[in-house]
């Protein structure tokens, strides 16, 4: 009778010098490794966010989770030098008559080192006065030398606007002026891989994304966010930042978490080339699954057409327009008026129903598949 403290899990020659997998004993996941004779098996479950070790990488003798690039030894399950006892679960590993065998329960206990959760995971509080209003201005540029941004000239009007004649408190956050990541797709790896705050903002303390975090989540109520038109599309910043802000929207996706609850959006769109209407429908649709709703009329734009691209004419012409800060000053008044009609009488709740939401699954259907939440 087969000893059943022991899981065959497969040939032993057919694994290479190097080689890692995930096996399965019973229903553990279990990393198993090969370096030269030497077998090694650990727990297949990261103590990060649960990330599948077995579909790691080996560095010399340490496995790398595939999500978010923790290591732990691949025979102990210690984690790296530093962090010993922030260990995954180890399993004995053993050859018989050419067969690798594993135990079939853990030899030693997971352990985590404190950590204490990050700045940017508490929950949104409302704030007491009046409505913050935050800009953002996506165009790029050297910020050492800098040059006229028309989409800028209008918005720092606003924002003038909203301190000097509304009396409220304000903040500009200049993308260019940010050293901050591109997505690097944790979410393609795995959704649950996707975590808020972003994977790169907790690895990488020199990644200034938490500054947008913390002003959209944690502090505005009002955001006026500005853009230039480039090719069609907004600037390659902007599409930048809202890759980023993705961890945002999956909170409503994987956790059913709505960070972004009563805050309002608007927008000031400007470029030589026109495509105005996809810009902002663009822009709608994603703050849109952020969480934040719009006041009527939504954007100001402008945009001389295809053949004016005498950039030059362009700046003059938004700098001596009255109508266009008039205008933008009308969008700021309308957003900061809805602002404070939702923060007297709450519109979003925390969680929301799911049918027909986005990534919506439904769990029942989900369960009887055999496929896990």
């Amino acid at each position: 009778m087969a000893d059943s403290n022991w899981v065959d899990v497969g040939e032993a020659a057919g694994w290479a010098d190097g080689a890692l997998r995930e096996v399965h004993v019973g229903r553990q996941r279990v990393a198993v490794s090969r370096r030269g004779d030497t077998f090694g098996a650990v727990s297949g479950v990261c103590n990060h966010v649960g990330g599948p070790l077995g579909e790691g990488t080996l560095d010399g003798e340490y496995i790398v989770c595939p999500w978010h690039y923790w290591k732990f030894h691949r025979a102990t399950g210690e984690g790296e030098p530093g962090y010993e006892e922030d260990r995954v679960p180890r399993h004995d590993v053993k050859v018989e008559d050419g067969r690798v065998l594993v135990s079939a329960q853990a030899t030693t206990k997971r352990g985590h080192l404190p950590h204490p959760p990050h700045e940017l995971a508490r929950d949104p509080v409302p704030h007491e006065g009046p409505p913050r209003v935050l800009g953002i201005s996506t165009t790029n540029m050297d910020v050492k030398h800098p040059r006229t941004s028309t989409s800028k000239l209008l918005l720092e009007h606003a924002l003038q606007h909203a301190r000097d004649e509304l009396g409220l408190e304000t903040q500009l956050i200049d993308l260019a002026a940010l050293s901050f990541r591109a997505c690097e797709g944790f979410y393609s790896k795995s959704a649950h891989a996707c975590t808020w705050p972003c994977s790169i903002t907790q690895m990488d303390k020199k990644d200034e994304m938490d500054e947008v975090y913390e002003a959209l989540v944690h502090w505005a109520d009002v955001v006026l966010l500005a853009t230039p038109i480039r090719w069609g599309a907004a600037s390659s910043l902007y599409q930048k930042m809202i890759e980023r802000l993705n961890c945002v929207q999956n909170q409503v996706t994987l956790r059913n978490r709505v960070l972004i609850r009563d805050k309002v959006a608007a927008f000031v769109i400007t470029g030589g080339q026109d495509n105005v209407q996809a810009v902002a429908g663009s822009a709608l649709g994603f703050f849109a699954e952020l969480g934040f709703v719009f006041p009527p009329f939504p954007y100001v734009a402008h945009s001389r057409g295809w053949s004016a691209e005498d950039m030059e004419t362009n700046v003059r012409v938004v700098e001596g327009s009255e109508e266009l800060r008039e205008g933008t000053r009308a969008l700021l008044e309308r957003a900061v008026t809805l602002s404070t009609r939702l923060r007297a009488d709450t519109m979003c709740a925390a969680s929301l129903p799911r049918g027909g939401r986005k990534a919506h699954r439904d769990r029942k259907a989900a369960s009887d598949s055999g496929a896990t939440s």
